[in-house]
């Protein structure tokens, strides 16, 4: 993949502008003219390494730190803006429109560069399941989904989706009632991100104990395959494994400290597994996610809550490894993740850590401690690629690798409004 390092034209805005002063225009017309073309490259002075600007669209963002956005091929890559859904084509930096309007995206599939999503329909507890080819623009309909239910992932074949939906009527018009969410058209270019008051509605939703039912469908028979029913449970960020069609990753969702989060279930009803079992009072563990060889979990783990001791935790599937890799609290990120090889992580940093982080692991040598089924250790050497701060973290960055590992992407605010980049994971600069 070739991300061509577009020119700094930084200096061509002001120049349009001392023109515009010059002829007598309005000067704050020539600041507007400033800050909607932010610059299309520059090398970070802080870190050294060389950041792009990937899209021009005010408003539009990247996805979710675990939705692949990436096409089989690492070609492409899919991103939101407020008008629809475009596809960027990785080598020239070229972008187009392939679907228009208000819609929630799913991923891109592991087979095919068809990139699923969901419509709302005219009654809003219902939605439609639909796909779009990356490489043609062609969409077409897949499913009506059941009342109040949504798809969230779709597996490595592209033959299942599956998804949750709030049993009958309960707490229906209340918060997190299960009414299906689309990702709305923004009037502003910036998305304030996540609301203010989360953690209250986290907890109202978690204290419900409304009934939700997971289930699988099948994309070409439409066919509803039930997995858990009647779970008072809040079931949530379900995601396929790349590599195996019939495993299936969920999270019991919550405030950390009160739920055992993370979980396996196969297609078929059984083998409903718990991967990390707390043990520490205000130990928690989440934003769990597949690595790219569908067998390893990844998650991030923190005795207690607060950061104090942390950790990138991993679980394989075959194997039952463990292997927690420390790192320190001012490298903490909102979210962390993998790179394709599983050689190297990143993360988004906080509002304490403002940074995009790239982290190598260190595996401790094991001088033949006596025990079994130990887990494995180590610890994490970080590297800081871009400073953010002046990004407000209430839009969350989630960063991933680009399939070549290459460059980070992540979401900014920085500018103003909202944009996709990406950072070269080799230093290209001297930092200060």
């Amino acid at each position: 993949m070739k991300l061509h390092k577009t020119l700094f034209f930084q200096g061509a805005v002001m120049f349009c502008a001392a023109l515009l002063l010059g002829s007598g225009k309005a000067g704050l017309f020539a600041a507007e003219v400033a800050v909607a073309e932010p610059p299309t490259s520059w090398v970070d002075p802080a870190t050294g390494h060389r950041i792009i600007r990937l899209t021009r669209e005010p408003g539009s963002e990247s996805f979710y730190f675990n939705y692949n956005a990436y096409t089989p091929d690492g070609k492409k890559m899919a991103y939101t803006t407020p008008g629809g859904i475009s596809v960027l084509n990785l080598s020239t930096l070229e972008t187009k429109p392939v679907v228009k309007g208000s819609n929630k995206t799913i991923s891109v599939g592991h087979r095919t560069p068809n990139l699923y999503y969901t419509k709302t329909a005219s009654d809003r507890y219902f939605s439609t399941l639909w796909c779009v080819n990356l490489d043609t623009g062609e969409s077409k309909k897949i499913a009506d989904l059941p009342r109040r239910a949504t798809v969230v992932t779709i597996n490595a074949d592209e033959t299942l989706g599956a998804g949750t939906f709030i049993e009958g009527d309960a707490n229906a018009g209340g918060a997190y009632d299960g009414t299906p969410q689309q990702t709305p058209s923004r009037l502003s270019p910036t998305n304030l991100g996540e609301p203010a008051n989360k953690g209250e509605l986290m907890a109202r939703r978690l204290t419900a104990k409304l009934p939700m039912t997971m289930f699988t469908i099948d994309l070409k028979t439409e066919k509803l395959t039930t997995l858990l029913e009647h779970s008072p449970d809040w079931l949530n960020h379900l995601q396929f494994s790349p590599a195996d069609p019939a495993l299936l990753l969920y999270c019991h969702e919550g405030s950390w400290e009160k739920v055992d989060r993370i979980w396996t279930i196969r297609t078929d009803g059984t083998q409903n597994q718990l991967i990390h079992r707390r043990q520490m009072e205000m130990e928690i563990a989440g934003h769990e996610w597949w690595g790219a060889d569908g067998r390893t979990l990844y998650y991030q783990l923190h005795f207690p809550s607060g950061g104090h001791v942390s950790f990138i935790a991993s679980y394989n599937v075959d194997t039952q490894e463990r292997v927690w890799l420390q790192y320190n609290p001012d490298q903490s990120s909102i979210h962390d993740n993998s790179s394709p090889d599983g050689k190297l992580f990143c993360g988004d940093g906080d509002g304490h850590s403002p940074w995009i982080f790239l982290f190598r692991p260190k595996l401790v040598r094991d001088r033949q401690t006596l025990g079994t089924n130990l887990i494995r250790g180590g610890y994490l050497e970080s590297e800081k690629l871009v400073n953010m701060s002046k990004h407000n973290y209430r839009l969350e960055p989630n960063p991933s690798f680009t399939p070549d590992q290459k460059f980070v992407i992540f979401r900014s605010n920085m500018f103003g409004p909202d944009y996709v980049f990406a950072v070269e994971v080799t230093k290209t600069g001297s930092a200060r």
